[in-house]
């Protein structure tokens, strides 16, 4: 019997004006980006922490963390590819991967399935993607940043 691995990744970036807006894999055009040490893509961040966590690869920060000038600038969805590699390297297949975005911009709606596509393609297994606000609470109500929440569910073999 093959038992299911999950796990959980979060990742939140500040507001950045002066960047463009990557979230989810796509730009978004007249939406302030995120600082960071790569595109800020909290969706693709919190996606490779959850994978990390599920089959005990780490986290975020020590594959791809500010100590990694090669990781410098790179886009979420490169990242996203890069940890889908190594969880698979490890033995692991990947069921699937549902991120939760917190805060008041993108407005992911309109978009929500080019996401999944542009994630599903990335990771080469099902993602799901959704969004919420927190009625104007904390720093994500207040507009000064953007968070994402991630579960994985892996296979070992």
């Amino acid at each position: 019997m093959i038992i299911p691995e999950v796990g959980i990744g979060t990742d939140v970036h500040a507001y950045d004006a002066s960047r463009p807006c990557f979230v989810a894999g796509l730009e978004w055009p007249d939406t302030p980006g995120l600082a960071g040490h790569s595109d800020g893509d909290v969706a693709c961040h919190a996606a490779c922490n959850a994978l990390f966590s599920a089959t005990g690869l780490g986290d975020l920060g020590s594959n791809f963390g500010v100590d990694r000038p090669e990781w410098s600038g790179a886009s979420g969805p490169t990242l996203l590819r890069e940890a889908a590699a190594r969880v698979r390297a490890e033995g692991y297949s990947i069921g699937n991967v549902s991120i939760q975005l917190v805060g008041k911009y993108p407005r992911l709606g309109a978009r929500r399935v080019e996401a999944e596509a542009v994630l599903t393609e990335c990771l080469g297994a099902p993602v799901r993607i959704s969004a919420a606000t927190t009625d104007g609470l904390g720093f994500t109500g207040r507009g000064e940043g953007l968070a994402g929440t991630a579960v994985a569910l892996v296979y070992r073999g």
